[in-house]
């Protein structure tokens, strides 16, 4: 197949035979991943599944061994104007000397680029990303003085001035207060009702039947994958966690 050429257009996010390894050790193995365009996909699993090395490898910021990743039906770099991330904010050094308002700006240099200084509308642009998360009022604060919380909207803004068809986000909801959970879920859901594609890791079982409508198990190898209510079982669940996991009542039918 020539690297030009569209493979599984109609798929948002198209994996096939993934392998990642570091320093030789298999972190995921033989991955093969469907998402449709237009849903609210998590990919769940336990700690050390390769959640995040799955997001890292379809972004192209990890190189697999083994097989390949088409966005949209195309290679990441083809497409990447239509991808909007947002990492762990564990990963993030917050003591870098920027400004809320410069950082949701970043989210722009891919069409502004590095060389030039964005412009009135770009400056716009960020500031309406910045009312989408209620984080207008801090416009002008550094970033290392905002709260966790914060910090997490302000990577949202950032993500959401690309005006990205397919969002990824890794644990977005992590050590977050409750109101901004509900906000953060609340605005990935208007972007997946005004069609776009959402890819959350997630950690809480317990929101993934409310929050989501499409559901990845993943250990290593993807275990289970479709749409919540045909995957979001006891016996999914059981092969992705072992006995790590306590079963809960919505999972048991």
């Amino acid at each position: 197949m020539a690297d030009s050429a569209l493979h599984e257009p109609g798929l948002a996010l198209h994996v096939e035979d993934l392998t990642v390894a570091y320093r030789d050790a298999p972190v995921l193995w033989d991955i093969d991943l469907d998402i449709p365009p237009g849903v609210m996909a998590a990919v769940v699993g336990p700690n050390g599944a390769g959640k995040s090395t799955l997001i890292k490898a379809v972004l192209g910021l990890v190189r697999p061994v083994a097989g390949h990743v088409r966005l949209f039906g195309r290679r990441c770099g083809d497409v990447r104007r239509r991808v909007g991330y947002v990492p762990q904010r564990s990963s993030v050094d917050w003591d870098f000397p920027a400004s809320v308002r410069d950082v949701v700006t970043m989210g722009l240099y891919g069409e502004v680029g590095w060389l030039r200084r964005p412009g009135r509308s770009h400056r716009a642009r960020a500031m309406a990303a910045l009312e989408q998360v209620g984080m207008q009022d801090y416009a002008e604060r550094q970033i290392s003085q905002l709260s966790g919380g914060q910090q997490q909207r302000v990577f949202l803004a950032r993500a959401l001035v690309q005006e990205a068809d397919i969002y990824f986000l890794d644990e977005p909801m992590a050590g977050v207060d409750a109101p901004t959970e509900a906000a953060i879920v609340g605005l990935l859901k208007g972007l997946c009702d005004a069609g776009r594609t959402i890819v959350v890791v997630h950690h809480d079982l317990q929101t993934v039947t409310r929050y989501f409508d499409w559901l990845v198990l993943l250990n290593r190898r993807v275990i289970a994958q479709g749409p919540v209510a045909g995957t979001y079982t006891a016996a999914n669940l059981r092969a992705t966690y072992g006995g790590q996991v306590v079963l809960l009542d919505a999972a048991e039918g």
